[in-house]
């Protein structure tokens, strides 16, 4: 068999197994787990060059399971809009799509494995978070053929780091250095083309008589799939929309109307100026290499207007507009240190994790009196005495997101009311993770860890409870920020 000849970086592409390429087999099989999008993605774009290579029929599953830690109505909703709008692209390209949505947790064990019998070649996708690791690692094991793995998470390859970085400033200092040399390495707008076409009965019929594949009608009704599964209906839908198309509009409205007055405004909660792509970009909706290469085209940007700045300096590096650096800090920079620590030092969200010098002021005061404290429900509830807190939280409970900023201080007002440093921590993992659309996140997960010290440093006064972790209090947040429609539009009714 002759080599693939691949325009997907090899830094990106790695063997979970060691098993071969298997040429007589019947397809080759995509596995979509965390691209969950049919453009701009590296996973996808390796198995269609696999399938023109081999002469085979590309079969792309794209699961959605009962049993994942907080799988809600809510998630679930964002996650089908999605998978209609794939399957029906895919069939569209000439793939076979087959989209699963597991009706009880459990049922769905073992359709890899009976599909990858009949595989040339698996490849999946790179994400070094939640449960996925391990379920790749486990499918490894069970597979027969190779399954290769595909980093499509970031500009950077995961593993064009060395190790994990401490301080955004240093991880900042080594994109400047690294990142030129990969951006040119993009991965395709449409990487369908000129697939082989399928057979009649490609698909095994006993792998689809025990696992029915659900049905493109089905798919374009979320609220009636969700429904019937044993998931929390408790977490409702939201107005938001999840799927690559709205991912686009996403996208587009945010350089239309947004990006001018990003720098200025984006920490006022009254001014809709962030760019709400979060969502989209956790569930692979949106690739970072489309948000950036969009990002370019609106700025007229060439690599050629790279900054010459010092190493690590926030501003300059990009030569685009302020809002657009603005943006790119967080785009890239603050996403990409989250998926450098995911990928080097393991999906850790433990206390244990915390830099040492924000464990040794945080224990020095675990014994301080909490002159407050609530539990998980009256947090939950927005039951507090807080406005401004109780307004954020109920943000999240409605509508399934938070204001960026007001995110730290929601953050922060929980380690002062929480018995201990370590309850605060899982109290803001179970609501993040449970109620936001980008929750069980490498993202997200770095800033709850961030209001316990991790890539910050100590900050003065020492103060009981906090010690030299940096304090946020919502009567600084009212003096600063915009707050009078966001708290008449979340407040108390």
């Amino acid at each position: 068999m002759s080599v693939l000849e691949s325009r997907v970086p090899s830094l990106r592409v790695r063997s979970a197994n060691g098993a071969p390429v298997v040429a007589r087999g019947r397809y080759v099989l995509y596995w979509m787990i965390a691209a969950r999008r049919t453009r701009h993605s590296f996973g996808l774009e390796r198995a269609a060059e696999w399938a023109r290579h081999l002469g085979r029929p590309l079969v792309v599953i794209e699961a959605l399971r009962a049993g994942y830690p907080h799988a809600s109505d809510r998630l679930h909703a964002f996650v089908l809009d999605g998978m209609a709008e794939n399957a029906a692209r895919l069939e569209a390209a000439g793939a076979v799509a087959y989209p699963y949505v597991e009706p009880d947790p459990g049922q769905g064990r073992g359709l890899l494995g009976a599909l990858a019998r009949d595989a040339a070649v698996v490849v999946t996708d790179d994400y070094p978070t939640f449960f996925l690791p391990r379920m790749v690692e486990a499918a490894a094991r069970a597979v027969a053929v190779r399954i290769e793995v595909v980093d499509s998470n970031g500009l950077l390859p995961l593993r064009a780091a060395p190790k994990a970085f401490p301080l955004a400033r240093s991880f900042r200092s080594f994109l400047q250095r690294e990142l030129p040399r990969h951006l040119g390495d993009a991965p395709l707008p449409d990487p369908l083309r000129d697939l082989p076409r399928p057979g009649a009965a490609l698909l095994a019929t006993d792998v689809i008589a025990r696992w029915p594949p659900t049905a493109l009608a089905a798919l374009a009704d979320p609220a009636a799939i969700v429904r019937g599964l044993p998931i929390d209906h408790a977490v409702g839908r939201v107005a938001t929309r999840g799927g690559p198309a709205a991912a686009s509009l996403a996208i587009g409205r945010f350089l239309r109307d947004r990006l001018a007055r990003y720098v200025d405004l984006r920490n006022h909660p009254d001014e809709t100026a962030t760019s709400g792509l979060s969502p989209y970009l956790h569930f692979g909706h949106a690739s970072a290499h489309e948000v950036f290469a969009r990002l370019a085209a609106h700025e007229g940007w060439s690599p050629l207007r790279f900054g010459r700045v010092a190493a690590g300096a926030r501003e300059g590096f990009w030569g685009m507009s302020a809002g657009a650096e603005a943006f790119l800090e967080q785009l890239v920079t603050w996403r990409e240190l989250g998926l450098n620590h995911a990928a080097h030092a393991g999906d850790d969200q433990r206390y244990e994790s915390l830099p040492p010098w924000a464990r040794r002021t945080l224990d020095a005061h675990a014994g301080d009196r909490r002159p407050i404290l609530y539990d998980r429900t009256q947090l939950e509830a927005a039951a507090t005495h807080d406005p401004v807190w109780n307004a954020a939280q109920t943000e999240l409970v409605r509508e399934g997101r938070m204001h960026n900023y007001l995110r730290m201080l929601w953050g922060k007002k929980i380690v002062e009311w929480s018995p201990s440093p370590r309850e605060a921590l899982a109290t803001m993992t179970e609501l993040n993770d449970r109620l936001a659309l980008d929750g069980r996140d490498p993202s997200s997960s770095s800033g709850i860890l961030w209001c316990l010290g991790r890539y910050d440093r100590a900050w003065g006064p020492e103060r009981p409870i906090f010690g030299t972790i940096r304090y946020m209090s919502s009567e600084s947040a009212t003096r600063k920020l915009r707050l009078r429609a966001y708290l008449a539009r979340h407040g108390a009714r």
